[in-house]
């Protein structure tokens, strides 16, 4: 018995695990190799995408397109779209182009609408009466 544990021994040593670590080695190596292809493909992608670009036409049609440029001696001018009846939307979102609100109507800022119960305790010295209110909060 005592043979055959020590020749199991020396081939799990032998060939065990030489070839497991081979084995992780292949599949890291195979991981490499894939993210080699991936990154290759991608800087042919761009180099094609830079020789289409590298005309003077195609640089002037990116620039007004993505960049909003224009030639020397031109003026840029932006339509934007209404909504047909010559006035701006209310629905912008823009609070200038919202109609004036009559100052009788307008709320204070920091004004609450609803009324508030305060009692004040005079006869009780500062300590105590700010005490009582910070209590009386949890009402």
């Amino acid at each position: 018995m005592l043979p055959l544990s020590i020749v199991t021994a020396a081939v799990m040593l032998a060939v065990w695990f030489p070839l497991t670590a081979l084995w992780h080695q292949q599949g890291e190596i195979d991981a490499t190799s894939a993210q080699i292809t991936s990154i290759a493909r991608q800087s042919q992608d761009l180099k094609d995408q830079a020789s289409s670009v590298s005309t003077k036409s195609a640089e002037e049609m990116l620039a007004r397109s993505q960049y909003q440029l224009v030639a020397p001696g031109q003026s840029l001018i932006q339509v934007l779209p209404g909504d047909g009846s010559g006035y701006v939307s209310s629905s912008t979102g823009d609070p200038g182009l919202q109609p004036l609100v009559a100052p009788l109507s307008a709320t204070t800022l920091g004004a609450s609408s609803t009324a508030t119960h305060k009692t004040v305790h005079t006869s009780l010295p500062k300590f105590l009466s700010r005490f009582v209110r910070t209590l009386e909060f949890w009402r």
